[in-house]
């Protein structure tokens, strides 16, 4: 039997749902969701088993138009990531109309002639079947596609289809990773990713991308089955410190019990969290900053 492996990615505007679609196809939450555009800050791999085929799908940033040092970086990544797959995959949600941002990140497509073109027409589950079938009729227009599929990461709908068409593009090798491994992501990476998916959906629309989070420590205890992690969350300025930590601490609180259901849940079992606030002026456009931050 043939055996095809190889990588994937998602691009498209910010909060088209394609860091919710690597985690339904993966069946695990290996990337961060929000409903903040600019969510992703990295490139995160995400590994599908099927019987005849090896899915790495990179989940990217998504492309916009970069207002800091950050946001160069953000769009730096992706476009080193679309120069190493052999699928790139298109997010559009049905439920917004094809803009200008849709056309720009299309066109951006043309430098990359040797993947392969895929339209996934997002959140088919948020609208009607009439706007699903006006959306496909735009993306149609936009290229030639290698397939077009409609598909909800909420409900499943599509997904094995999605799959086979995926798998169907990739070129024949041998598996890449051992059929354990869903991600290359490190623990690390991960809780401190968790505690800032808690801060984004706190904080609203009040400081989203001035949030970043680093991992002092995680130790399990010897004595019993507790995991204590030591975690610093970061901000730009001493305002935006007060949003965070909230009247008496009540916010930052609610920050702590959010993330630490998911990372108890990651780490399997009881989680104690030490969370502390602390101020990186002007982060965003800070090069030593932005490097002492893995961006």
């Amino acid at each position: 039997m043939t055996h095809r492996s190889g990588f994937v990615t998602f691009v498209g505007r910010p909060n088209a749902g394609k860091s919710t679609l690597m985690n339904a196809l993966v069946g695990e939450k290996v990337a961060i969701t929000s409903s903040k555009p600019q969510t992703t800050r990295r490139a995160i791999r995400g590994i599908v088993h099927l019987d005849e085929a090896q899915i790495v799908i990179v989940d990217t940033p998504g492309m916009h138009k970069p207002r800091t040092l950050l946001g160069k970086r953000l769009n730096a990544v992706v476009q080193t990531t679309l120069g190493d797959v052999d699928v790139i995959c298109l997010c559009v949600p049905a439920n917004e109309r094809l803009g200008p941002g849709d056309r720009y990140i299309d066109a951006q497509l043309e430098g990359f002639p040797n993947a392969r073109k895929v339209a996934i027409v997002t959140k088919v589950d948020a609208t009607s079947k009439e706007r699903v079938a006006e959306q496909l009729l735009e993306v149609a227009t936009l290229r030639e596609w290698d397939a077009v599929i409609p598909l909800s990461s909420v409900t499943g709908r599509q997904l094995d289809v999605l799959l086979d068409e995926l798998a169907q593009l990739l070129p024949e090798a041998p598996p890449l990773y051992d059929a354990e491994t869903s991600t290359e992501e490190r623990l690390s990476d991960r809780v401190a990713e968790l505690i800032r998916e808690a801060a984004l959906e706190d904080v609203r629309d009040e400081l989203p991308h001035s949030i970043i989070v680093t991992i002092d420590d995680i130790v399990a205890r010897e004595d019993k089955p507790i995991t204590d992690v030591y975690a610093n969350l970061w901000v730009e300025r001493d305002s935006q410190k007060g949003i965070v930590i909230g009247r008496g601490g009540e916010r930052l609180r609610r920050i702590g019990k959010d993330a630490r259901g998911e990372i108890e849940a990651l780490v399997g079992q009881q989680v104690h969290l030490d969370l502390r606030v602390k101020i990186a002026k002007e982060w965003q456009g800070d090069p030593k900053l932005l490097g002492r931050f893995g961006l």
